[in-house]
């Protein structure tokens, strides 16, 4: 482990709340420096006047023309929309920049299923079987000589961390999966829109795209790799939350001939037990996204139904950290050899 190492990091896609959550952990990094933030719109700006809690800071703002050009740093952190982080993924692979990508663009194995939900051809179909999926805590070693990381969702981040390990151990089915999540409304991105302002949906809880959300594929590949199945097909609804911030998940299971509260247990257990931020709550007791709020955590509480033979498991993450930036920077400090948990605590 390298422990007086400096790595020089680009984040693209500054001005949202992913970049700013992501500066908010390399500023505390100890083993991180920041060599460039882009924003094409916010271009030459201090960076205190998109985000004042950064007052004081020596850091602006440069186009992503300007960052690519110079390629002064070892990685790249992508937090931009789904299909134009691939414009940029290639040419810094090229130049032996490792790239961290918080798009979806290198998540999925299929292109098929990247055209069914995403509208289009991917632009760089090459890549695909290169990306490794950034959940360290099941891709650990693949991570440590990765060049191009897919960093998990957000929402596949509180639903695969809790349920992956119950389908690798056969104690849950996969069939009839279904998982039910809240999200935070930062999850839909720093714009202005209709239904994210603050009339629209303080005190209101909705659901959404209850077939075929976007993040469904991900799941469904990721949880048919854990149960070794060539495919699983669940359903996934969606809620908006009257929350800035964090994810409650809620997944139901059939459980497998002899599953007992006292088997799931230790089934988490031999696959969290040593994690530093996956938290496992006693038999009986349900996650909260109050305990992980800004932290890199994901909580995990379960219990077992023997009348209706479900195994219910819920999951709490904080969807800037966890499910986005906190994520990266854990992927990337396996990547250099770095304390895993550098920045993140």
């Amino acid at each position: 482990m390298i422990m007086d190492k400096k790595i020089r990091v680009a984040v693209f896609g500054a001005a949202g709340y992913a970049g700013e959550e992501l500066l908010r952990l390399l500023l505390r990094h100890p083993n991180a420096e920041i060599a460039a933030i882009t924003s094409r719109k916010n271009a030459g700006e201090d960076v205190a006047t998109v985000f004042p809690r950064f007052t004081g800071l020596p850091l602006k703002f440069v186009a992503p023309s300007e960052a690519m050009e110079n390629k002064n740093f070892d990685a790249a952190i992508l937090a931009l929309p789904h299909g134009l982080a691939t414009e940029f993924a290639v040419p810094l692979l090229q130049a032996g920049v490792k790239v961290f990508d918080i798009s979806a663009d290198f998540r999925l194995k299929s292109t098929a299923k990247y055209k069914e939900y995403y509208k289009a051809d991917h632009p760089a179909p090459e890549l695909l079987s290169q990306a490794v999926y950034g959940q360290p805590e099941r891709y650990r070693e693949q991570l440590k000589t990765a060049d191009l990381v897919a960093c998990a969702g957000c929402y596949p981040t509180s639903s695969i961390l809790p349920t992956a390990p119950l389908l690798a151990a056969k104690l849950a089915l996969p069939d009839g999966i279904i998982i039910s999540s809240c999200s935070g409304v930062s999850g839909a991105g720093r714009k202005v829109d209709l239904p994210y302002i603050y009339p629209e949906c303080n005190e209101s809880i909705k659901a959404y795209a209850t077939v075929g959300h976007r993040h469904l594929p991900e799941i469904e590949q990721e949880l048919a790799f854990a149960a070794g199945v060539p495919e699983i097909a669940l359903n996934f609804i969606p809620h908006l939350a009257p929350l800035n911030r964090g994810i409650n998940s809620t997944i139901i299971l059939n459980a497998a001939p002899g599953c007992t509260l006292e088997k799931i247990g230790e089934v988490y257990e031999a696959a969290y037990g040593k994690e530093q931020f996956v938290r496992v709550l006693p038999a009986k007791r349900c996650a909260d996204t109050k305990y992980v709020f800004m932290t890199n955590c994901c909580e995990i509480g379960y219990n077992f139904d023997a009348r209706t033979n479900k195994i219910i498991v819920t999951s709490c993450i904080d969807n800037l950290t966890k499910g986005a930036s906190g994520q990266a920077i854990q992927c990337m400090n396996i990547r250099f050899g770095l304390d895993e948990a550098a920045g993140l605590l």
